[in-house]
């Protein structure tokens, strides 16, 4: 079992951490100790305890804004976005434009493809 020694809020705390989870931990710490940093920019005196709290808070609102975004993006809700929908049937126009295009290359002309047998002798080469 892994420890490290960080400073948060200008006190040192000794964690435990699994081996090789020690850079991991820091920067976990990195990012409290710059929540701290913010909410002493926003002035007032504040005990460790509540500093903290307010950073335990900073970070959950941080982590509900990303639960809902995963939330919205795995029920699809990417998809009804109007723009993304006009978009995609833009494209489709234009691929059923070009396979009529291709279609319409690939297509013999009236009346080439019947034979004097009456239809059912298959073409040379064919069959």
């Amino acid at each position: 079992m892994g420890q490290v020694t960080v400073r948060v809020n200008g006190y040192s705390h000794t964690i435990g951490c699994k081996d090789g989870e020690e850079a991991h931990v820091f920067e976990l710490i990195g990012q409290i100790e710059n929540k701290a940093k913010l909410i002493r920019s926003m002035g007032g005196q504040f005990s460790e305890a509540r500093m903290l709290l307010h950073v335990a808070l900073l970070l959950a609102d941080e982590a509900n804004d990303l639960r809902v975004e995963v939330q919205r993006l795995s029920t699809g809700a990417a998809a009804s976005d109007p723009r993304i929908a006009d978009r995609l049937a833009r494209i489709a126009e234009r691929i059923e434009g070009i396979a009529g295009a291709f279609d319409a290359q690939a297509a013999p002309p009236p009346g080439a493809g019947e034979s004097a047998g009456g239809g059912d002798t298959p073409a040379a080469g064919r069959g």
